[in-house]
């Protein structure tokens, strides 16, 4: 049986630390950074953990196309959903302070198939996933047009992967709530 959960809170919040304790004692991990550089607090963290439970995790920065590689491994850390959003706008639209209805619909619906079909390829694998992701409902509107719709996209991304998840977890303070 195949879990996926959804870990959501405020920047650092304790929400990768979480995910890497889920998966702390497991081998055959696949953690997936959509940023530009993996920090090297995160990057330590792992390999402390790797080191302590004689483990060995394949770590991938700057990944642009996530879901070409769930494939090779049994758990997944999808690090995560803004970073990812942030490349889909870039590779998407020229200029997102302009951005039409229709492109910011375009743009969650493809961001949105890609998230279902690497849950999708997941459970075919009958592996795990952590999908990480920034909750967007505590911030005030940004008065930055790019930030606004940013923040659109990704509240609506979080809303229908939450509904889908089986797992939810609100990440606090480095407390998490499990609330679905």
């Amino acid at each position: 049986m195949s879990t996926i959960t959804l870990v959501t809170g405020g920047a650092a919040s304790g929400k990768t630390r979480w995910a890497i304790n889920y998966f702390a004692t497991c081998d055959n991990v696949l953690y997936i950074h959509t940023g530009e550089k993996l920090s090297e607090d995160i990057r330590r963290r792992i390999e402390f953990n790797n080191n302590k439970n004689d483990i060995m995790w394949d770590i991938l920065d700057d990944v642009k196309e996530p879901a070409s590689l769930i494939k090779d491994h049994k758990f997944f850390i999808f690090d995560g959903l803004v970073s990812y959003t942030k490349n889909v706008i870039t590779k998407s639209c020229e200029d997102v302070t302009n951005i039409s209805y229709e492109k910011k619909k375009e743009i969650e619906a493809k961001i949105i198939a890609d998230v279902q079909g690497m849950m999708q390829d997941v459970e075919k694998l009958k592996g795990d996933m952590v999908i990480i992701t920034v909750e967007t409902g505590f911030s005030i509107t940004p008065d930055d047009s790019y930030q606004a719709a940013l923040r659109e996209i990704v509240g609506t991304v979080n809303q229908r992967i939450a509904n889908i998840a089986q797992e939810v977890y609100l990440s606090t303070s480095g407390i998490q709530f499990k609330i679905k």
